[in-house]
């Protein structure tokens, strides 16, 4: 019975084969993961297909993803400069698919019997390749325009040599940690908010098992913390999504403009 109370919060994040609880060695495997991935791009297809349909008086469909597309423009633009436009594809798609997979995830799927919802940006692996793709860009940009005159972004401009010994190290450091931390942020919002709603969900259904008064009490303040908790994980979804496509443009301005 204890056994059956246990909460195990972790269990949502398992990765494991459609239809069985267990990996094995094999890398051709169709794993929850990799549906809920599927899912995502398919959402995001179907939301971009009402921007193709280029009406003269838009309708509410093609609005919203004009003026998305225009919104990511703007960030480009004024964060990187005239050469933003160049980089929009990128930003774009790094913060169309974390918004999505970060909605998609705190959607209730998980009240539909059978159903197994999975958040893949709860996953560092996601992330942090994304980070990862965000960084190659730089370093990529960074070296294809200045050359080996790039590493002059570690030193401020005008700094003393003795100053620039210690300093050159430490923004060396901080420069390196960019993708680790770029991805990291994203995944612990997710993977803390959906720790909390399988702990307050857990205690919403023990209380009601209970059938005492005091039960229905606390499942009743529980489910209000679970509506709560979801609301604020759409809202740290959409900022989560802004915050990696603002640093990576960033990021992008400092390779191209060396400041």
């Amino acid at each position: 019975m204890a056994a059956a109370a246990k909460i195990d919060p972790m269990h949502q994040f398992q990765i494991a084969p459609i239809g069985s609880d267990s990996l094995v060695a094999s890398p051709f495997q169709f794993t929850n993961s990799s549906l809920w991935m599927l899912i995502v791009f398919a959402a995001i297809m179907a939301f971009m297909w009402g921007g193709t349909k280029r009406q003269l008086v838009p309708g509410r469909w093609q609005a919203a993803v004009e003026g998305l597309t225009g919104f990511l423009d703007n960030i480009t633009r004024q964060n990187i400069g005239a050469e933003g436009r160049k980089y929009l594809p990128w930003v774009f798609t790094a913060f169309v698919f974390i918004l999505f997979a970060n909605w998609i995830g705190a959607m209730p799927f998980g009240i539909v019997p059978g159903a197994h919802p999975f958040t893949v940006t709860s996953q560092f692996s996601v992330t942090g390749v994304m980070s990862i793709i965000s960084f190659l860009i730089v370093l990529v940009v960074g070296f294809w325009k200045h050359g080996l005159h790039f590493f002059s972004l570690f030193v401020p401009k005008d700094t003393p040599f003795v100053l620039k010994l210690l300093i050159a190290p430490i923004e060396f450091v901080s420069f390196m940690v960019r993708p680790f931390s770029l991805g990291l942020r994203p995944f612990v919002a997710m993977f803390a908010g959906h720790i909390l709603l399988e702990v307050f969900g857990n205690f919403v259904v023990q209380g009601l098992n209970a059938g005492s008064v005091m039960g229905y009490g606390i499942s009743a303040l529980c489910f209000v913390f679970v509506i709560g908790v979801n609301a604020l994980e759409l809202l740290v979804g959409g900022i989560q999504a802004y915050v990696f496509a603002l640093l990576t443009a960033l990021y992008i301005n400092d390779a191209v403009n060396l400041h």
